[in-house]
């Protein structure tokens, strides 16, 4: 059966890197007024050669956020569930080798760290585990979501890539989307940084997306962790991703997010750096890439980044987040996956967004009719 791995094994990373690099200013000017955009132009507007049309292209970028998405700004939160993962990832709080004291929630905990999130007015709900099979594997996911379902418009899950029977069952319990990073599309790189664990198999993780799309999931989340290898490289594969899977599940909705490495326990300085110009870039060449897709924004940004950043292109964003399991009521003390930097509360955060001329959704549609 084909999958993204056939249309992957035609590129050559530092073929794309090198294309990307020599880009011209004409070439990037061709993008810019161009009606239909396609991953040529893609690399023009991701180019260093784009950076002096970069206000020119956030305008562009909020206009046409604006005719697609209106002025709204949909809301979300992460709730983590556990901490305990198999894998050594050299970048992540919860790898293995890291020497914490691991948790995992019970029924009761979630339910509270639930009780919480819903005072504060969320309705969509994104949980989080570390990839542990045994003991947070389908069937613990199974029952979180069983026990939240009637409680939540929808669930996301971002956790262990799984296999198409396993999202089938998950889907059918009210899973409405699925977030699955490719963290790189480098692949000796990818294996640098994940020398242990089922998530080594960077094949079975790149062809997640795919058991997804078969499985007949509403929404699929795409992405790479930028600070591991060059952020134009692996912005390209993921574009070409994103464009691949359009075509081949075209019933399935789709994100992108953008997140850049953070400090944890253990740290990994990152190996090219993405400065707040580059983001900007980036997040704008998406959405003249493509109008329809779904740009998110998690915590992990500064205050003063995100509140300049949600009106060129984002589309969802969370607030208040916790990164570690029971972080908001169980057990906030506990080791986070990796440290936030927008902590203000989500009232603040609805404040802001209202300030800038977005109104605030909290329920988009409803995955049950309860």
């Amino acid at each position: 059966m084909k999958s993204f791995k056939d249309i992957f094994k035609q590129y050559n990373w530092n073929e794309i890197l090198s294309g990307i690099l020599s880009k011209t200013e004409e070439d990037v000017i061709k993008a810019l007024n161009t009606s239909k955009r396609n991953l040529e132009d893609f690399k023009a507007l991701i180019s260093p050669a784009a950076l002096p049309y970069l206000e020119q292209m956030a305008q562009m970028s909020n206009s046409i956020t604006k005719k697609r998405f209106g002025n709204t700004i949909q809301m979300y939160a992460p709730m983590y569930l556990s901490n305990e993962c198999q894998n050594i990832c050299t970048y992540c709080g919860f790898s293995m080798t890291n020497k914490i004291p691991r948790r995992t929630l019970t029924d009761d905990e979630i339910l509270k760290e639930v009780d919480f999130l819903k005072s504060k007015g969320y309705n969509h709900i994104l949980l989080v585990t570390g990839e542990a099979n045994k003991t947070v594997g389908v069937d613990y996911i199974n029952n979180a979501i069983q026990i939240i379902q009637s409680r939540f418009a929808n669930i996301t899950i971002e956790v262990q890539p799984m296999d198409q029977s396993d999202y089938e069952t998950l889907i059918k319990s009210g899973l409405y989307a699925v977030l699955v990073y490719q963290e790189t599309y480098h692949k000796s790189e990818y294996k640098k940084h994940h020398p242990k664990g089922k998530k080594s198999n960077f094949d079975y993780r790149l062809e997640t997306p795919d058991r997804l799309g078969r499985a007949g999931i509403h929404k699929i989340g795409l992405g790479a962790l930028f600070g591991l290898e060059d952020w134009r490289a692996d912005s390209f594969f993921t574009a070409l991703h994103l464009q691949y899977l359009q075509k081949v599940y075209w019933k399935t909705k789709y994100s992108i997010s953008f997140p850049r490495l953070r400090p944890h326990s253990g740290g990994l300085e990152p190996k090219v750096e993405m400065t707040d110009p580059d983001l900007v870039q980036l997040i704008c060449a998406f959405r003249l890439l493509d109008e329809d897709v779904e740009l998110s924004m998690s915590t992990r940004e500064s205050e003063v980044f995100r509140e300049n950043i949600v009106n060129l292109g984002i589309t969802s964003i969370s607030a208040e987040s916790k990164t570690n399991p029971g972080g908001y009521v169980i057990d906030p003390q506990s080791l986070e996956q990796f440290e936030i930097s927008d902590e203000r509360p989500t009232e603040q955060v609805v404040i802001m967004l209202k300030s800038r001329g977005l109104d605030v959704v909290w329920k988009d549609w409803a995955n049950n009719w309860q």
